[in-house]
């Protein structure tokens, strides 16, 4: 276990040993009914196999659906949602989407935009106080829900749709979040699992691209009603695979696991590997076997198993990516409220709030933006249509680029190159050509994920992981508070602007290159003092090494130098 040495020495002790909560709004005090982790070991490999494989699937159908918005919206359209709406002057023209039919559906998925970040602070509730299966519950309890809802929103005596999906919304989170401690079945594989899962939460906006293929090819027969109660079977699986399959409790970390081994390590009790009976005679050949000894033996042999050999060179590899990030530790031990009033927060907060804005602004208007801007309904569907396939694929591809950009890149120019694409995204928005349509479409699925893993990887460096729950979950929480906004920003578009995007993309832009230049420049700014002062302790800190056969006595005798210049 000597390998395993330096990652508990490095590890927080007594009260700081805590585990990485989920709870925004939660504190250090056990919750009343406390969920103690598993050790996978615990559970056979098999199961833990296929734990995971299940969890990636229902992740797929169910974790992130609602962003496939902009290839469920014609289908929602065609159908007639919202029609009623429309004025008897719309109706004359013939118009395919009237203004107020534009504004109801976009608000639709505003809500369940906004729902699905701020849904960041009950699901942690849930998920530390009760473990992830009955997280996994409430999940499936708001898709069915949503599914219903949407199913049958024609005919109830109140608007549906907008609480179906929003039931989408929440339901998702509660899913995908429980799903993150399978990173932990397979320690040395938790960068891997980590990217299934994501990968999985990216490419689940296709499902209802694949809905559209669907109805298209049915000539329109397999109506929202049939789909939507064909989607009951989701939450159903994913509740049978909760009681039947998934763990009732959370897997240990690696942290967790490492301190078991390091504590099971039964050295301290090899005196006793020779016992005397009471008239003295030795019993070294009655092979008497300790069960509570041999309890710690297999604990660390399976801990050791789990964490690999290499456990050193993982500690290394860590401590090298926090010197290259350039900013971790920044405010680590700091309260969090210390942490929210300080210009870390303030900046990252704003970025977020109009990188969010933007990007939900783009996937609910993207056809109606592209129809104006190339004057042409055919061409806007050949966008959004490319957009619709380019999305989810985006973010799988993307998934193990932007690792290596997070693991070997400093955090300034990280977000350097945030800012760069994003003014990019924002130029190419106000070009009315097909070569600038794609490049912009290209270039958005994959700065979307980049984006969100960036801003997660900035809070886990800069505040912690004592305070990641509070802090981060407070920025998404006021991001999608203020996306909101987006409704306003719709009603600026197609009234005062006359459906031209053009000013509203530009807006846009100014006010990200003001706060993304702030944010870049302060991080960059506050790295450099980080790491002088990081050069300051380690100098101070470094011992005086006497080479080979050099006479200590010789070298630290006093040679007069002191009194140069001295009269």
């Amino acid at each position: 276990m000597d390998n395993y040495d330096r990652w508990r020495d490095n590890s927080p002790r007594g009260s700081q040993r805590r585990k990485l909560s989920f709870q925004p709004t939660g504190s250090w005090v056990p919750p009343t009914t406390e969920q103690k982790p598993a050790a996978p070991f615990e559970v056979s490999k098999t199961k833990r196999i296929l734990q995971v494989a299940v969890a990636v699937v229902y992740c797929l159908f169910a974790a992130g659906i609602i962003f496939g918005y902009a290839a469920l919206k014609p289908v929602l359209i065609n159908e007639g949602v919202y029609r009623d709406r429309c004025t008897s002057e719309e109706l004359e023209k013939g118009v395919r989407v009237c203004y107020e039919q534009e504004i109801r559906l976009n608000f639709m998925f505003t809500v369940a935009a906004v729902a699905t970040n701020v849904n960041a602070l009950p699901v942690g509730t849930v998920l530390d106080r009760f473990g992830p299966r009955i997280s996994g519950f409430v999940g499936c309890f708001f898709l069915a829900l949503g599914a219903l809802s949407m199913a049958f929103a024609d005919s109830l005596p109140f608007d549906g749709y907008i609480p179906g999906y929003l039931f989408l919304a929440l339901g998702g989170p509660f899913v995908f979040i429980s799903s993150f401690q399978l990173s932990n079945t397979f320690p040395r594989y938790s960068g891997l699992i980590l990217a299934l899962l994501t990968g999985a939460f990216d490419t689940s906006s296709a499902i209802f691209l694949f809905y559209r293929l669907i109805y298209q090819a049915s000539h329109e027969t397999f109506t929202p009603r049939k789909f939507f109660l064909a989607y009951l079977a989701v939450p159903v699986c994913i509740l049978l695979a909760e009681i039947f399959l998934m763990p009732a409790r959370s897997y240990k970390t690696v942290g967790e696991l490492v301190v078991q081994a390091k504590d099971a390590d039964p050295s301290a009790n090899s005196h006793d590997e020779c016992q005397t009976l009471t008239n003295g005679e030795s019993v070294d050949d009655a092979a008497v076997v300790d069960p509570e000894q041999q309890h710690h033996h297999d604990a660390v042999d399976e801990a050791t198993h789990l964490l690999g050999k290499d456990a050193s060179k993982q500690s290394k590899a860590e401590e090298r990516k926090r010197n290259i990030s350039g900013v971790w530790g920044a405010l680590h031990g700091k309260s969090a409220w210390q942490q929210i009033r300080s210009p870390w927060f303030v900046l990252i907060t704003l970025f977020t709030v109009i990188q969010m804005t933007r990007i939900n602004y783009f996937v609910a208007t993207i056809r109606p933006q592209y129809e104006y801007l190339l004057h042409s309904y055919r061409k806007a569907v050949q966008v959004n249509t490319f957009f619709d396939v380019a999305l989810p694929a985006g973010g799988v591809i993307s998934v193990p680029f932007i690792g290596l950009i997070l693991d070997n890149t400093s955090t300034p120019f990280v977000l350097a190159v945030l800012v760069t694409i994003a003014a990019v995204i924002g130029v190419l928005g106000e070009i009315g050509q097909m070569w600038a349509a794609y490049a912009n479409v290209c270039l958005f699925v994959v700065y979307r994920p980049l984006y969100y893993t960036a801003v997660s990887d900035y809070a886990a460096k800069v505040f912690g992981f004592a305070t990641f729950g509070k802090v981060y979950g407070l920025i998404i929480c006021l991001a999608g508070l203020l996306n909101f906004i987006q409704s306003g920003l719709d009603a600026l578009t197609h009234g005062l602007f006359r459906d031209d995007p053009r000013p509203i993309n530009a807006a846009l832009l100014v006010v990200e290159a003001v706060v993304g230049v702030a944010l870049v420049g302060f991080v960059y700014w506050r790295s450099r003092s980080i790491e002088r002062e990081r050069l300051e302790e380690e100098a101070e800190g470094a011992t005086q090494v006497l080479i080979p056969g050099a006479d200590r006595e010789q070298v630290e005798r006093s040679h007069g130098h002191d009194t140069y210049g001295v009269s």
